[in-house]
């Protein structure tokens, strides 16, 4: 390797893309055509980086299988920066056991750490979680133990383990310092501030509060009936019961919680079940049958009693009922909480990461864009989705729900 190559792939690794392209710029061999997208990458220009990406790709000879492995990771990572998720996996698993195969462990887990950010995107958080506790970061360059460290704050955000997301975070933030990768430090400072942003929105005897991840937290170990609409699920202490696949029930769960401890008015809970404003008499009756089952599901939780107007929510032992919600509720809120990120997502990404049906999912974006609230640019596949960021709030998906198909 020359040693303008040399240089330009210190400076790539030292964050400094300009000071890479400077030495290669005018460069078409494979090596350089390699640096050059991994620069236009850092410089945020995914669509030229993927094409020069590819270019090296092919430009490295039949029998220069590590170069090519290294350029399949380059590759991967450019598509997870843009957020293309459907990228081939399959592809990337193969490079990474070519890298091992030739001793380049820090590239192998390079892909490594890729496979599992692109697990924590779609919501395999197990998945991730279990691939994590088998990898050892001690003998990693800083930039790779700041990663590790990242994912480790990641899956700790989404179990609601605050106090390990803070000692992960500190760890990382060490290591961004020790690496002095500009880009690497304010990834690891924008995850602190998740930290301490709101992340969810709690009604408790009408009164609406933003809260914290660690507030959430705090409340799952409380004694108080938690009816949680990020996740379709009723909490008290050690129980859980998820209504997921009931929307009818939680949706009355969550009206009775709401009006508590008052109760809820028969019309009230008609509309929010079944969508209609005035309740007839097959309503009534309809109504009465989902409460019923519903008391059934909150057997020894809860007890729900008719009043003269209505119905009420009774714990059995908790003291105080809390809804749970996301910190701004409207129609197709998970979507905006994706593109809150500032990234430009694909429908098929969106689809990918919020378990929804692509067709449902474009006619998500094409209402969100008919209100003005995000923007596309490209055609066809190249099209592209995205909106400003929400100062101020964390990404609702630290406590995700799928969208309905």
């Amino acid at each position: 390797m020359d040693s303008m190559i040399t240089a330009a792939a210190r400076a790539l690794a030292a964050g400094d893309p300009l000071g890479a392209l400077k030495r290669v710029a005018l460069r078409d061999d494979a090596p350089a055509l390699a640096l050059r997208g991994i620069a236009m990458a850092q410089l945020g220009d995914f669509t030229r980086a993927k094409t020069l990406v590819r270019s090296a790709a092919r430009a490295f000879g039949p029998k220069e299988a590590l170069a090519r492995a290294r350029c399949i990771v380059a590759e991967a990572e450019i598509a997870f920066a843009s957020r293309e998720l459907n990228w081939p996996t399959k592809a990337l698993a193969a490079a990474r056991t070519t890298l091992e195969v030739h001793g380049d462990h820090v590239n192998a887990a390079h892909a490594t750490y890729l496979e599992m950010r692109r697990l924590l995107l779609v919501g395999q958080v197990a998945e991730a979680e279990r691939r994590i506790t088998e990898f050892d970061p001690t003998q990693l360059p800083p930039a790779l133990r700041a990663t590790h460290d990242l994912l480790v704050a990641g899956i700790a955000m989404r179990r609601l383990h605050i106090r390990y997301a803070t000692k992960a975070l500190a760890r990382a933030q060490q290591a961004a310092d020790e690496a002095a990768i500009p880009a690497l430090r304010a990834e690891v400072a924008n995850a602190l501030n998740t930290l301490s942003a709101p992340a969810a929105r709690t009604i408790e005897r009408g009164v609406a509060s933003l809260v914290s991840l660690a507030d959430v937290e705090t409340l799952f170990a409380s004694s108080k009936l938690v009816i949680d609409a990020c996740r379709f699920e009723i909490r008290h202490r050690d129980r859980l019961i998820s209504l997921a696949t009931r929307p009818v029930l939680f949706a009355l769960a969550r009206v009775l919680a709401e009006a508590s401890p008052g109760d809820a008015s028969r019309d009230t809970l008609v509309a929010s079940a079944f969508g209609i404003k005035r309740a007839d008499e097959s309503l009534r009756a309809r109504l009465r049958v989902e409460l019923g089952r519903l008391r059934k599901a909150l057997l020894h939780i809860a007890d729900i009693t008719a009043t003269k107007t209505g119905f009420a929510l009774i714990p059995c032992t908790a003291r105080e009922i809390v809804v749970l919600t996301h910190p701004i509720e409207e129609e197709h809120a998970a979507v905006l909480a994706l593109l809150a990120d500032g990234e430009s997502w694909s429908s098929s990404s969106l689809a990918l990461a919020l378990g929804a049906s692509q067709r449902s999912m474009q006619r998500a974006l094409e209402a969100l864009a008919a209100t003005g609230k995000i923007q596309a640019f490209g055609r066809g596949r190249a099209r592209r989705w995205m909106t400003p960021p929400s100062t101020g709030f964390t990404t609702t998906l630290l406590l995700p729900a799928p969208l309905p198909d």
